[in-house]
């Protein structure tokens, strides 16, 4: 295949995320229930003879595209493992805040890795591309398929559910990137994992927000000693009007809150901007793009 091709990577959100022990890779055990929203960063791909990436965005500056962008050795893994023949020049228009807690170069690099299979006509299993995926990142293998998810294992074991349930979605981030091998270096307890299993499909929203109240981040409090200001969004974000659930995703900083409809959270999205207009604040909603 050649031209060019535009491929979607959606932001992820943890909408709980329980850590267990720390494994002898270094990694920790961890469960969560994944879902993807209507906001997220842009990818081009076009045929070329080497592979090449540029990056503009309002992010942009946040983010390298050396040789250690994960972006880059998606598409250098991918070609190695496939023997490909065929270059990419990478068009990345960074729209989500960078170490934010939201998947965001993780999700990149799944794009890259979708969208190649397709560019470069590649004949590969997706047990393959998630082993690939899993070498490069955690959350990584989650994104390749981009829809609602239950996360095991370090991230690797990953079990397609259905759509939760349709809700607006307020993304608040305070412009304070977070390392997330730094939030875990703070992590002091840990807990049994296994206790839950996803009651889905939810009958609805408020479903979903009870079966989460039932849950935390337990990241928050570690990203919280790193970073003080996290705890003032989500307290910002607890007392807009029509909130059902204000959360830290990831390790952080970005917080989000659920409403029942997308225009309540535009209003809470418009009410909190007025008061804090150095933030990053995105009104979206959970969508469910199924990418393969």
């Amino acid at each position: 295949m050649s031209g060019e091709l535009v491929v979607a990577a959606p932001a992820k959100i943890n909408l709980f995320l329980h850590i267990g022990e720390k494994r002898g890779d270094g990694y920790h055990d961890l469960e969560s229930l994944v879902a993807f929203v209507a906001c997220g960063d842009e990818i081009r791909l076009e045929a070329d003879d080497g592979i090449s990436l540029s990056v503009d965005g309002p992010f942009a500056a946040q983010l390298g595209s050396g040789d250690d962008n994960v972006v880059l050795r998606a598409a250098q893994r991918l070609a190695e493992r496939s023997d490909a023949q065929s270059g990419v020049r990478i068009m990345l228009r960074k729209i989500l805040p960078v170490a934010a807690g939201l998947g965001g170069g993780s999700a990149d690099a799944a794009a890259v890795l979708r969208g190649l299979v397709h560019l470069w006509n590649i004949e590969t299993s997706r047990e393959a591309l998630l082993e690939i995926a899993a070498s490069l990142g955690a959350d990584v293998p989650v994104c390749i398929g981009c829809g609602t998810a239950w996360m095991e294992g370090r991230g690797e074991r990953v079990r397609p559910l259905p759509q939760v349930p349709k809700a607006g979605v307020l993304l608040v981030n305070p412009g304070v990137p977070i390392s997330t091998a730094q939030v875990f270096a703070n992590l002091e307890t840990r807990r049994e994992l296994g206790m839950l299993s996803p009651q889905t499909p939810f009958e609805d929203l408020y479903a979903l927000v009870g079966f989460l109240r039932e849950t935390t981040n337990d990241l928050e409090i570690p990203a919280r000693r790193i970073a003080p200001v996290i705890g003032e969004v989500l307290r910002e974000i607890a007392v807009l009007p029509d909130i059902l659930l204000a959360r830290m995703s990831g390790s952080g900083a970005t917080c989000f809150g659920l409403f029942a409809t997308d225009e309540s959270a535009r209003t809470a999205g418009l009410l909190l901007r007025a008061r804090h207009s150095e933030w990053w604040i995105a009104e979206t909603v959970f969508a469910d793009v199924r990418c393969t």
